[in-house]
């Protein structure tokens, strides 16, 4: 299919970028240089795949300093959500400070470089939760198991990105697939179709092993399905093609119903978008 297929759903959604602008020091506990990625760049990328809406994630590279991606969500104004992190100590003025410029979840980054801790996210989830805040949540989906039980219990929304992020790719039938299937039956939890590259043992352009567990995610889960392109892609090599990303999402949807879910409709239950736009052009969604 047309990898500028998201041209024809208005309110298509990019659910995971990074912003990196002159100006913003890294954090001491930054783990690599980012590329250059200034919001310009990414509004020539978005504008090329017909994207219309977009989230911008703090990058672990900034620590708990959220300034660039403020500066972000300012700049790419209504059609914006964004991701932060906090520090253990924040204050609920801080959260509606957030919450006004439009911050709509807290990131739980539990691999190199992130700095949250599991012992903190029960609190977080309850001071979010009046929100409608979510937790976004990266771990090695591997160790998923041993989370349920407490991810299953938090009074949020919960995102998980990257597909699960099994660092080694498992089977549908694995352990720990069965537990990030049970996490969506929950039915407050959605997961990113995002970012094959990371994990993948295949590599591109089809990344079989991932999309093996795409294609089954959107067949059972259209609802709560996202993408993201994981723009500007920090620390892959090669730099991979992003209508590429957006044409294997499409493949691993399988129908164009699935993907305006997963484009459009699922980012307006998790961020807030308004739904104007899709009526607006008279399309009758899901039908």
């Amino acid at each position: 299919m047309d990898s500028t297929l998201a041209t024809v759903y208005p309110g298509a959604c990019d659910c995971h970028i990074h912003i990196y602008e002159d100006g913003y020091p890294l954090a001491s506990s930054a783990t690599f240089l980012p590329p250059p990625a200034p919001v310009s760049a990414y509004l020539r990328m978005q504008k090329a795949l017909g994207l219309t809406r977009v989230v911008v994630v703090q990058p672990t590279g900034y620590g708990f300093d959220n300034s660039c991606t403020l500066s972000a969500l300012e700049k790419f104004g209504a059609n914006a959500r964004g991701i932060a992190m906090l520090p253990p100590q924040h204050c609920d003025d801080e959260i509606a400070r957030l919450h006004e410029a439009g911050i709509r979840g807290l990131r739980y980054m539990m691999l190199a470089g992130g700095l949250t801790s599991w012992s903190n996210l029960k609190a977080d989830a309850a001071r979010i939760a009046p929100l409608g805040w979510h937790i976004d949540l990266q771990l090695d989906g591997r160790s998923l198991p041993g989370y349920e039980s407490e991810l299953m219990d938090l009074p949020c929304k919960l995102v998980i990105d990257h597909t699960g992020k099994f660092i080694e790719p498992v089977r549908p039938d694995s352990d720990a697939f069965g537990s990030l299937c049970r996490l969506l039956d929950r039915g407050r939890c959605w997961v990113k179709l995002s970012a094959p590259y990371e994990t993948s043992r295949l590599g591109a352009p089809d990344y079989d092993d991932v999309a093996l567990l795409a294609r089954a995610l959107a067949a059972r889960y259209p609802e709560r399905c996202l993408w993201g392109s994981n723009w500007p892609h920090p620390g892959a090599q090669p730099r991979p093609d992003d209508a590429l990303l957006l044409d294997w999402l499409v493949r691993c949807a399988g129908d164009e119903s699935t993907v305006e879910k997963i484009l459009v409709g699922n980012p307006e239950a998790v961020y807030g978008f308004s739904a104007s736009l899709a009526w607006d052009r008279g399309i009758s969604r899901y039908s």
